[in-house]
């Protein structure tokens, strides 16, 4: 019989600290590797991602509680609770919160690679170094991303 995963408050792989953090919910283990899946917390002015494109995987957002603002392309999306926001292979996106108070959002990557971007993208603010293109291009290059030139702000 397959093996059930069942993830209760408070338990689940911890990525972050402070008023951010991913928590990984299923790294694939579960669902072959079919499908990963984590809970992002998302504080008001933190810095969105570049925006970018992936080649290897489609991502799904469902915002829980908070607004958060994603711009596909040159597009600009306003996402209450209950929004859910599908992003295929290949589409340019990011996402911001620009309200007064911390969102969060359920996140999946079909397949699962993405959740060791997210360990990697962790150990590269541990280390101090600077979140930009420079350091972003060749983390991102190992899991089929690349940054959306033409959309970057």
């Amino acid at each position: 019989m397959a093996k059930v995963s069942i993830v209760r408050p408070g338990e689940g792989e911890i990525l972050g600290s402070g008023p951010a953090r991913v928590r990984i919910l299923e790294n694939g283990e579960h669902t072959q590797h079919r499908l990963g899946f984590a809970e992002i917390t998302v504080p008001p002015g933190f810095p969105s991602p570049l925006q970018h494109r992936h080649a290897q995987h489609d991502e799904g957002f469902y915002v829980l509680s908070g607004t958060l603002r994603f711009t596909i392309g040159e597009d600009d999306h306003i996402a209450g609770p209950g929004t859910w926001v599908i992003v295929p292979t290949g589409a340019p996106h990011t996402f911001a919160n620009d309200g007064d108070e911390t969102a969060v959002m359920l996140n999946t990557f079909t397949p699962d690679l993405y959740v060791q971007y997210f360990r990697d993208f962790k150990a590269l603010i541990d280390s101090g170094q600077p979140v930009n293109a420079d350091t972003m291009t060749p983390l991102w290059k190992r899991y089929g991303t690349e940054i959306s030139d033409e959309y970057a702000s």
